[in-house]
Formats: C-alpha cells, sequence, structure tokens
C-alpha cells in the first residue's frame, strides 16, 4: 500500500501558494525559488530528489497539474527526469486533455485515489494543491504532511490549512533542519483511513 504525502513549501506565516515560477496573479509567486537564489538551500538536493526517488506517482489538484506542467518537462536534470517520468493522477471537474503522463479522476475521485493508495507501493505525493490536499486530510486519506517550511513572513496568500472543516490532530513524525533555516517537518494524522 501506497504513502499518500502531502509535500508542502510553506513560509512561518503559513503561506504555500505559488512558492514556483507560474503565471497565477500572486504578488509573491516564485518566493521558493527566490529563496533558494539568495541562500544557501537546494531544494533538489535536500528535499526534491530523495523524496522523487520514492515515489510512484503525483497526485495533483487542477491548478498545481497546469502549473507544473508548464514548467517541468522545459527542465533539465535528475529531479526533472524523475518528476518527467512519473505518472500523474489529476482530480480535476475542468480538464479533459492531459499531456505530461497524467490522467483525469473527475467524478468519484476519492474511490480512485483509495484505489490507488491500496494498489501502488512507496509514496504517492501531493505538491501545492490546496484544495485537494485539505479534502484528502477530511477524507482520511492523507498519510503524512510533509512541510519545507522556510524563515519568511509573506503576510499574504493562501494558506494549507486556511479552509478545514474541524479540527484535526497530527503526530509529529520529523523535524530535521536544512540549509539557510529551512525546517522540514513530517506530521501524520491520527484521523486517517488504515
Amino acid at each position: 500500500m501506497a504513502t499518500i504525502a502531502l509535500s508542502q513549501n510553506v513560509t512561518l506565516d503559513g503561506v504555500m501558494q505559488a512558492p514556483g515560477p507560474t503565471d497565477v496573479p500572486f504578488e509573491h509567486r516564485g518566493w521558493a525559488v527566490d529563496f533558494a537564489k539568495d541562500n544557501d538551500f537546494d531544494f533538489a538536493a535536500e528535499v526534491g530528489l530523495p523524496e522523487a526517488r520514492r515515489c510512484s506517482a503525483l497526485l495533483l489538484g487542477r491548478v498545481t497539474y497546469e502549473a507544473m506542467v508548464a514548467a517541468w518537462p522545459n527542465m533539465e536534470g535528475e529531479l526533472a527526469d524523475t518528476l518527467n517520468s512519473l505518472p500523474k493522477y489529476v482530480v480535476s471537474s475542468t480538464l479533459r486533455h492531459p499531456t505530461w503522463n497524467a490522467t483525469v479522476l473527475d467524478g468519484d475521485w476519492v474511490d480512485h485515489v483509495a484505489r490507488l493508495r491500496a494498489e501502488l507501493d512507496d509514496d504517492i505525493v501531493v505538491y501545492g494543491s490546496r484544495r485537494l490536499a485539505t479534502a484528502l486530510l477530511e477524507q482520511g486519506l492523507a498519510d503524512e504532511v510533509r512541510q519545507i517550511v522556510y524563515p519568511l513572513v509573506l503576510g499574504t496568500g493562501d494558506r494549507l490549512f486556511s479552509e478545514t472543516r474541524g479540527k484535526q490532530t497530527l503526530r509529529l513524525v520529523s523535524a530535521r533542519p536544512l540549509g539557510s533555516g529551512v525546517l522540514h517537518l513530517v506530521h501524520e494524522p491520527l484521523d486517517r483511513r488504515k
């Protein structure tokens, strides 16, 4: 059985919106990339590549999928090669003709995701995808919440946990300092499907 891992770049004030290059209209878009340029933090080496190597598939919401498909197929290097080769599953009711090795999960996407979780091994990683990530937590389908916390405050922007329906308890699994004051936190939701 696969582990569904929500892997999120977040600021100290919880903003997870547009950490990379995207055309999303957000005044701070690309904040994680800008942080890495100005500091001694290598996302690919410290987080991205080790995580991608343990991955069976990516599970994405439409907005994150569209931002990633616009960027990653044009990038080079081992992380790009790994991400580009992975199967992607996109939860969307509007996307019709996906590319980038992607399959659309529409209709009863919760059953599709539960089936994928049962059939695959290793990790199913969810990058960004705020609404999908929140729904996975609420459905008890998220096994881990991985946060790469940047020592940065943006003040505005979408937050991962801004729209939860109720209280959720998580258990800290690990906390690891990375370069330039970035912290990698892993939490396990206690209310999840087995």
